[in-house]
């Protein structure tokens, strides 16, 4: 029985870190990840209030262009 006690406490910790890894993967995009982004454009655009808001990368044709 000793074998049982020795493999106890690995076995709990492998499906723990298994269902947080599991609860990790399904929090990240879906209707939230719009609702962090806002949150984390708003906190940067507070601490700095002079940066412009990025934006996208046109491609080096346009840029010649403009």
């Amino acid at each position: 029985m000793d074998y049982v006690a020795a493999l106890f406490a690995p076995t709990v910790m492998a499906v723990a870190f298994t269902f947080l890894i599991v609860t990790i993967v399904r929090s990240q995009g879906g209707a939230n990840k719009y609702k962090e982004d806002a949150a984390v454009d708003a906190a940067l655009a507070a601490a700095n209030p002079n940066s412009r808001p990025a934006q996208p990368d046109r491609g080096e044709a346009a840029r010649s262009a403009d």
